[in-house]
């Protein structure tokens, strides 16, 4: 069955880019359908062919694609696919992005720079979607930047459930990497028992991307279970010094908590290489094999698309869903 039907008038079809079809297979069978069969191959000068082998007029589209590397290829296949059936009349189009590209590019840090994740959400808009829905947006701003409905998930029940099934909560801090998530940390708290929290000072070159540089924790981490949490891990070099400043300020151990494992470059031998027991992440992009390491914990954010799917199909509440409580 490749559509689920709720009445003659009413079609839910899943559609699937190349970049990460496994967690699109996924969130397709928890909600008991198939994707939809798609055509779609690179030419010669790497431009991309996208054709639906079935007819999808007057269906309620979701078309599942993270923006994993190569970003700006699942980008764009994303927004071709999104032309093609607004092209072939489907009634509604939601663009799932689990991991949304450019999202660190949301506001001017200096002059002659872009807001690309504005450029983002104007490139889906302009192919035709009238709906988007992500995962744990870098900054809770870029919803607006969409002129239509944004469905904002949160892996936070998720992670926290995973993290408190494993440690003594009555000894824990949860650790926000900047100043910035220490509202994040707070929320973390909330759910892991009123916990305390600490933040850890960080300065920034804005000439220097992917790098850091970690100066004191504010906040007690001495003898405790150190919970750093973040939105994503890129390069690893923000959270390892993050780690060791837990440590050297006598944490008993450290835990990473993160959504997105982006995990670039030398972010795996980094991790590997640290002092910290555990590295716990989602699914919202592709891990390699030769990306996993045995202190790395993957969980699966596809039983929290199928549902976010199927409330916004039906018309249901998705509030719970937004706003980090399950």
């Amino acid at each position: 069955m490749s559509e689920l039907r709720l009445s003659s008038e009413k079609r839910l079809r899943v559609f699937s880019g190349r970049g990460y079809p496994e967690l699109a297979e996924e969130v397709a069978a928890d909600l008991g359908i198939a994707i939809t069969p798609t055509s779609a191959y690179d030419f010669a000068n790497g431009e991309i062919f996208i054709r639906f082998e079935e007819s999808i007029r007057g269906c309620d589209a979701f078309v599942i694609q993270s923006h994993a590397a190569p970003v700006n290829k699942q980008i764009m296949e994303q927004l071709i696919m999104v032309d093609a059936l607004k092209r072939a009349s489907a009634k509604r189009i939601t663009v799932v992005a689990p991991f949304y590209g450019y999202a660190r590019q949301d506001k001017k840090h200096r002059g002659r720079e872009p807001i690309s994740a504005r450029l983002m959400a104007d490139l889906f808009k302009a192919a035709g979607a009238d709906r988007l829905m992500v995962v744990d947006l870098h900054t809770s701003q870029i919803q607006g930047f969409f002129d239509g409905p944004v469905d904002h998930l949160f892996a936070l029940p998720l992670l926290t459930n995973y993290v408190g099934s494993k440690v003594d909560r009555n000894n824990l801090t949860i650790v926000s990497p900047d100043s910035g998530r220490v509202r994040v940390a707070e929320r973390w708290s909330e759910l892991m028992g009123s916990c305390p929290i600490a933040f850890i000072h960080k300065t920034r070159d804005p000439h220097v991307p992917n790098e850091a540089t970690v100066g004191r924790i504010v906040g007690d981490v001495k003898g405790r279970t150190a919970v750093i949490i973040d939105d994503m891990i890129d390069t690893a070099g923000t959270i390892v010094k993050a780690v060791d400043a837990c440590l050297e300020a006598g944490a008993s151990e450290v835990i990473v908590a993160a959504t997105h494992a982006v995990l670039s470059g030398p972010a795996v031998e980094r991790l590997k290489n640290s002092g910290l027991t555990e590295v716990v992440v989602t699914n919202t992009l592709p891990i390699p094999d030769d990306r996993k390491f045995d202190k790395l914990t993957v969980l699966s954010i596809a039983p929290l698309l199928a549902r976010a799917i199927r409330e916004v199909f039906e018309d249901g509440s998705v509030t719970s869903l937004f706003d980090g409580h399950s």
